[in-house]
């Protein structure tokens, strides 16, 4: 790989009218991600010394989604064309000289190996003065044409489709948009790129037949329709999700998941899926989720933000949420929702409850209903449960308080103050029996309906 500089510049002015949202097109999430920062992200392996992505409709959201991730910005004010979106990042890439990936913000899964060999292409002996990404979907429509030299991969004509013959719509080779150029000849090619075409626009596949018209040639590299594939429709943006969850499921069982119904799992972009793991039907990992070897993740569970440890079980009907840590062999059970809080080793809680900002000690057992009353209105407050405690059925633990290891909570209880460690906490009224009163009571109720 060519050891120059890159730059790469991301398209992501366009209005996006037809997602029919106040959220700008490229911000929409794939796997939990805005689409534009999947791009981002893959860019940045690359290890670019600049990034600028060109902005304009909703240019303060997009300006904010990329500033965290280093990325400069250029406003195209007026929407007249790829090639003058391209030419709005020059004064950001002033006194850069290297090479320029040119991305799409609506773009988002082509891969860092792709770039690659784009970046590869333009540094072969031939010296191409551009390289374009084609590609052949199962239906050209309205694509630009990429038409090659025979048994070569140089350009002979580049056309938009409204500009293009029938000879030339004939051709199944498309542009997908994405070019790599030298930014020593990027700027000087956009500069003479006209409007005289059907749309009168400015556009950035011109600076091929430029380079052509200067001596010079362009050659294509292809990859396949699903790495280029566009989002413009709410449509558009569930296929591609998808494509990319169908993608991510084949990895985890490539890489030793077991998924009982695969395409019932959805992943997020970032979820981490250990050796020998079991994941159970209608599973959804949000963002910032990993499973250790061995664990299972029982149907119809929700997990973000999470951490299960090696050999722990999570479900059915779970929900982790930001903060969850299971240990080894720790175990949730059904309808239990935990937050951040931390489950020991062998930990158990395993039906009905709420852990919330709590610690919980290595086999400690949460009996059904217990919930861990973190939240007064105003402030959050933890509960800590030693080693080996045993929390009765349907106790409330008002935080802060702390059982210690070995203590029993009787069922029932609500604690309020701290309890020592081996020690029995029941905090209930004493059970009483009055004979006789139920029956009285039913007599009683009974003469005063009939005489009603």
């Amino acid at each position: 790989m060519s050891t120059r500089p890159v730059a790469a510049i991301i398209l992501a002015a366009g209005m996006g009218t037809r997602m029919k949202s106040d959220l700008h097109k490229v911000l929409h999430p794939i796997a939990g991600r805005p689409m534009l920062l999947h791009l981002v992200d893959t860019v940045a392996s690359l290890s670019p010394e600049r990034t600028v992505v060109v902005v304009g409709a909703r240019r303060e959201q997009v300006e904010a989604a990329v500033a965290p991730h280093g990325a400069l910005t250029a406003h195209q004010a007026e929407q007249l064309g790829t090639g003058h979106a391209v030419a709005q990042a020059e004064a950001a890439l002033t006194g850069f000289d290297g090479d320029v990936l040119i991305l799409y913000g609506d773009v988002p899964l082509v891969s860092a190996d792709t770039m690659r060999r784009m970046l590869d292409r333009l540094h072969d002996g031939d010296a191409p003065a551009a390289v374009v990404l084609g590609f052949r979907p199962a239906d050209p429509g309205a694509y630009g044409r990429v038409i090659v030299d025979p048994g070569s991969d140089r350009i002979a004509r580049m056309v938009e489709y409204k500009d293009a013959s029938d000879a030339e719509r004939a051709e199944t080779l498309c542009n997908s948009g994405l070019m790599a150029v030298a930014s020593r000849d990027l700027f000087a090619l956009l500069d003479k790129v006209g409007n005289d075409n059907a749309a009168g626009e400015y556009y950035l596949p011109d600076i091929v037949m430029l380079a052509v018209e200067a001596g010079r040639h362009a050659a294509v590299i292809k990859t396949s329709a699903t790495e280029v594939t566009g989002v413009n429709s709410r449509g558009e943006l569930a296929a591609l999700e998808g494509e990319w969850q169908a993608a991510r499921r084949a990895r985890a069982m490539a890489e030793g998941a077991t998924l009982v119904a695969h395409d019932t799992v959805w992943f997020a972009h970032d979820t981490v899926v250990g050796r020998d793991v079991v994941i159970e039907p209608n599973v959804v990992f949000g963002p910032g989720v990993a499973i250790a070897d061995g664990a299972t993740i029982r149907a119809f569970s929700h997990l973000e933000g999470a951490t299960v440890g090696a050999n722990a079980e999570v479900g059915p009907y779970a929900r982790l949420r930001p903060g969850a840590v299971l240990a080894e062999q720790a175990k949730v059970g059904n309808f239990v929702e935990v937050k951040k809080a931390t489950l020991g080793k062998g930990a158990k809680a395993n039906h009905l409850s709420y852990i919330g900002d709590a610690e919980v000690g290595a086999g400690a057992n949460i009996g059904a209903g217990t919930i861990t009353c973190n939240y007064d209105g105003f402030f959050k407050y933890q509960t800590v449960i030693g080693e080996g405690a045993f929390i009765g059925s349907n106790s409330a633990l008002v935080a802060p308080v702390s059982v210690g290891a070995g203590a029993i909570v009787a069922a029932g209880s609500v604690l309020t103050r701290d309890v020592e460690a081996d020690a029995l906490a029941l905090v209930r009224p004493e059970q009483k029996s009055k004979p006789g009163w139920a029956k009285r009571f039913r007599d009683a109720m009974t003469a005063k309906k009939k005489g009603s």
